[in-house]
């Protein structure tokens, strides 16, 4: 049976069951089944075989298929552990894929406010659902284990803050802002003025919404705007840049675009500090699920298609950090807390979005787990000067972000500056 032999290609180690609709049964591996994959009906078998990697996480949203014995992340993580499988027609897209890729990241201006909308304009109530208080909605960092999803988010704004050396009245842009809680964190513990742009009408609001309630909006402003357009009329107008969970809304065609422009919009001595999904194994495709159903245009990049394009843009790339599982970590948590609240989420939506979110959470969990995925943290800089010789800086400037109070100040400036280092 050729569902078998694909489904076999796929598994790692454990023993699936297949039922196929008309109630046969395919014993997948040796010994005693960990899993059973029941199929209800002949299409999914069919459509198995033509295109796996978008068709599995269909007929899972569509209730087409059931698993005994676990779950869909049980079932993922067995099929993620061994050759990614293609089917026929995935095969025949995968050979375009240098093609295709140039038209399924192109995006311009109004594609790209057309894919944000897709995600982040789900409503608050639904992100507050298995986000963490300050609903950030990228990689968290856990510098030692078991510390709570709320407490790895604040580190990693910590961590992030540290990187971009913010001197008081600094004049601060958050490219990608979210809801805000990146800005008005600068703004809060720096003493930054922060302007946050985003593409999320929704997010937009929210965003406003906390810069008042946070009694920061004399500090802190949002604005509907993409990159592009903003650059082009704030020229050396920012001290720091930060962007974060961004970069992969971009697409490869337009990284010229977008390192240009944050160039553009540093001063001489700015420093910029990009952090984004990428990939360990090199260049690939999204995968064609992820790509129709949660983020459309969307990319995460491996280093080799982002460094030489820094290079050519005349910014320095000045440190550079990996972060290997930590969106694992995050992830986990986020699916954990999702599940717990699934009955809210159908309220919301309906049972066809939770499974399609259930298996989005789980796919992209394990992607991190088992497929090279990472984040890359790079700071960047217009000058040679710009950061110190040394990371001791980062490390300092976290210790004094982590004993600073709510509402006060952290001067974020090392002890000695890159010339007296030198």
């Amino acid at each position: 049976m050729l569902l078998v032999r694909l489904l076999a290609a796929a598994k790692g180690d454990g023993t699936l069951n297949l039922v196929t609709a008309d109630g046969k049964h395919h014993r997948i591996g040796s010994g005693p089944p960990h899993l059973t994959l029941r199929l209800h009906d002949h299409r999914v078998e069919r459509d198995l075989l033509i295109n796996p990697r978008l068709r599995f996480g269909e007929a899972y949203m569509d209730g087409r298929f059931s698993i005994e014995g676990g779950t869909i992340y049980d079932l993922l993580s067995m099929l993620m552990s061994g050759t990614e499988v293609q089917g026929a027609l995935g095969r025949a897209l995968e050979s375009l894929s240098p093609l295709l890729r140039h038209v399924q990241q192109y995006n311009p201006m109004q594609r790209s406010r057309q894919n944000v909308e897709h995600h982040y304009n789900l409503s608050r109530q639904f992100y507050q659902l298995f986000l963490d208080r300050d609903m950030q909605y990228s990689c968290a960092y856990f510098p030692e284990p078991g510390i709570s999803l709320d407490e790895a988010q604040e580190a990693k704004k910590r961590h992030i803050a540290a990187k971009l050396l913010i001197v008081p009245g600094m004049r601060v842009l958050d490219v990608g802002c979210g809801w805000g809680g990146m800005a008005l964190y600068l703004a809060r513990h720096t003493g930054a003025r922060v302007t946050g742009i985003t593409l999320s009408s929704e997010q937009l609001a929210v965003a406003r919404q906390r810069a008042e309630e946070a009694g920061l909006a004399d500090r802190v402003s949002f604005e509907l705007r993409d990159y592009r357009e903003f650059a082009a009329a704030h020229r050396g107008a920012f001290d720091r840049i930060v962007s974060v969970g961004m970069f992969e809304h971009v697409g490869v065609p337009h990284y010229r675009d977008y390192f240009s422009a944050v160039r553009e919009m540093l001063n001489d001595d700015g420093v910029a500090l990009i952090h984004s999904i990428g990939r360990l194994d090199g260049p690939a495709s999204t995968n064609p699920w992820i790509r129709k159903y949660i983020f459309p245009g969307g990319y995460s990049p491996a280093l080799s298609e982002v460094l030489p394009v820094i290079e050519r843009s005349g910014l320095l790339a000045t440190d550079l950090e990996v972060l290997r599982l930590h969106y694992a970590e995050t992830l986990r948590h986020w699916r954990a807390r999702f599940l717990a609240r699934w009955e809210e989420a159908k309220v919301l939506y309906d049972e066809r979005f939770c499974r399609m979110w259930e298996f989005y959470l789980a796919g992209a969990e394990l992607a991190f787990r088992l497929q090279g995925h990472m984040v890359f943290q790079v700071q960047l800089a217009r000058s040679l000067g710009a950061v110190p010789l040394t990371r001791d800086y980062m490390l300092n400037a976290e210790r004094d972000l982590t004993g600073a109070s709510a509402g006060q100040s952290a001067d974020l400036r090392p002890s000695r500056t890159p010339e007296s280092a030198a």
